[in-house]
């Protein structure tokens, strides 16, 4: 990765008229009706943006979409990156980088994850207070990583307090139930074993899932405040152990994604 191959995506964007955008934000799987509120949108396929990586993922459509949501300029990511295609750490969080140099302030972030504390149930919205990176890796290991600011990054707080407030106090207006906890991420695309659930709910995790993190990590490096939020599509109690269906997670993200949408509208409209 280099400066000048994100300047080129960056530059084919504005061609397309993704201009002066204020916040952008990753959908995850299963949670794509947020486009539905988009006004005056314009798309680019990812395929067509310069040194893009191409979504694999049969459930995930690969697009960046502009556009204004409560009077906001937004780019919305429908569909992102994961290790389990394929992908390097550079790859996935490559849109990141892009948005940044466009021109966004915040990043919201959205998941589809397991619920292993076993308070939380599925159908929940867990707000992510903060994670444990379990991928094996880091998107800032790479040689030239100084070009693009501090190679040792500060994570004490790395998900926005000011925001997260917000969130909260929006939820509590909006009876909407809000679970806040410790999101942990792994490679996948296997889902965990009834050891790994223990473990994970050793380490102090609430929920599990494949993403996020690394995106996180970058918005830290490029010092933008992010907020993120899981939505709870599984149950994972080891000693109660279902198969998982894909299909299941995605109809519970579906129904849930709503509160999501009222969450995220309402911060925008506040910030």
């Amino acid at each position: 990765m280099t400066k000048k191959q994100i300047a080129e995506s960056v530059e084919y964007l504005k061609k397309r008229g993704f201009e002066t955008p204020e916040i952008g934000i990753v959908l995850g799987t299963g949670l794509g009706q947020l486009v539905d509120s988009i006004e005056d949108s314009i798309e680019a396929h990812y395929n067509h943006i310069p040194y893009f990586p191409l979504a694999t993922v049969e459930f995930h459509t690969g697009k960046l979409i502009y556009g204004s949501i409560e009077g906001k300029k937004v780019i919305v990511m429908q569909g992102r990156f994961h290790l389990y295609e394929g992908y390097d750490f550079l790859d996935i969080t490559y849109p990141i980088r892009v948005m940044h140099q466009l021109g966004i302030k915040k990043l919201f972030v959205s998941n589809a994850a397991g619920a292993i504390n076993l308070d939380f149930k599925k159908g929940d919205i867990m707000l992510i207070e903060d994670h444990i990176n379990l991928q094996g890796g880091s998107p800032l290991a790479f040689k030239n990583v100084s070009e693009f600011g501090d190679r040792f990054v500060d994570m004490s707080e790395p998900y926005d307090p000011e925001m997260r407030k917000k969130v909260i106090a929006i939820a509590e207006r909006e009876s909407i139930s809000l679970k806040k906890g410790v999101y942990a991420s792994v490679v996948g695309p296997q889902l965990e074993t009834k050891a790994e659930y223990r473990m994970l709910k050793i380490m102090g995790a609430d929920a599990v899932g494949m993403s996020t993190v690394p995106e996180v990590i970058v918005a830290n490096h490029l010092r933008l405040p992010i907020v993120a939020v899981s939505v709870l599509t599984d149950e994972c109690d080891p000693e109660n152990l279902e198969p998982v269906k894909v299909e299941e997670i995605l109809r519970i993200a579906g129904q849930t994604e709503p509160k999501m949408i009222k969450l995220f509208k309402e911060l925008i409209k506040e910030l």
